[in-house]
């Protein structure tokens, strides 16, 4: 069973051009499910799979208190593996016909308000490399709306800062060119004089724009626990993850007047609704500001 969830993987990473966090979700997936139907059979097989069996895990993981959104996310990843497999003569029939996603409950992407983020971006020790790098990378994920991902896998060749842009490749393998704002490129510019050359190894060919305190390049779970560390000096209240500034990067946008193509293109997303979420966002924020302020709410 494990050979098939490879090859469809490998699939997904030649054809789609995938990430490998995206293929990391789909091998947990798979495995998940494969796992759970080894203990319902002897014979074990993914051609022996059958729409009950679907159903039988579906049902499980509700009733070990999966979420609706990671019950869709399992039902997406078995469609298209099953799909894979049907078109590569490995299986008969599709078990994922009449299997039907569960309906979800839109949840708005949490912001932070335009002072929150000052004192977010205010918060790094600029007199450190270490301040230096996490104040550039704040700024930078705040100025161009980029994933974490995309950020720490940002080469010194996609920086271009002279001509005020950043380039980088997202998701779908898209690249993208991204402007860099004034305030973003100084704070950058400076880490790199002072910050980068204190951190990185002489030894090192190491091209990566961010660096850890061993000189290599900085991981998404090393920018998130940097992050809680940076939440939590600053005082703020609200639950911040690595998501958050980009979510602020697109509502504050979309609050000061810019159209949702450009918010879409700037952020790489492919379809156009993903990016209305953030005008949902924005009419959430008007209701507030309406209530609070207006004397007859």
């Amino acid at each position: 069973m494990n050979d098939l969830i490879e090859d469809f993987l490998h699939f997904l990473s030649v054809e789609r051009g995938l990430s490998l966090n995206t293929l990391a979700a789909y091998k947990r997936d798979l495995l998940y499910f494969a796992n759970s139907y080894k203990k319902t059979t002897d014979d074990a097989h993914f051609e022996n799979v059958k729409r009950e069996d679907i159903v039988t895990f579906i049902n499980e993981a509700r009733s070990e208190g999966k979420s609706p959104r990671t019950i869709a996310r399992y039902i997406a990843s078995l469609r298209s593996f099953f799909h894979f497999l049907l078109h590569d003569g490995q299986i008969k029939g599709d078990p994922m016909i009449q299997i039907e996603t569960p309906k979800q409950a839109k949840s708005l992407p949490k912001v932070l308000s335009l002072d929150e983020v000052e004192k977010l971006l205010d918060a790094p020790d600029a007199n450190t490399p270490l301040g230096l790098r996490d104040q550039a990378m704040l700024e930078v994920l705040y100025a161009t709306g980029l994933r974490v991902t995309e950020l720490v896998q940002l080469k010194m060749d996609d920086l271009h800062l002279h001509m005020g842009f950043i380039q980088t490749i997202g998701k779908g393998n898209k690249e993208r060119i991204i402007p860099l704002g004034k305030i973003a490129t100084s704070v950058l510019e400076e880490y790199l004089r002072n910050g980068r050359p204190k951190l990185r190894k002489p030894t090192d060919r190491n091209d990566f724009v961010f660096l850890n305190h061993h000189g290599r390049g900085l991981t998404r779970q090393g920018f998130w626990k940097i992050l809680k560390q940076l939440a939590t000096k600053t005082g703020i209240e609200k639950q911040i993850t690595p998501h958050t500034l980009r979510h602020s990067f697109a509502t504050h946008l979309l609050e000061n007047g810019a159209d949702l193509r450009s918010v879409q293109e700037l952020l790489g997303h492919s379809d156009i609704s993903t990016t209305q979420i953030y005008t949902h966002v924005t009419k959430a924020r008007l209701k507030d500001v309406y209530k609070e302020f207006h004397p007859r709410a």
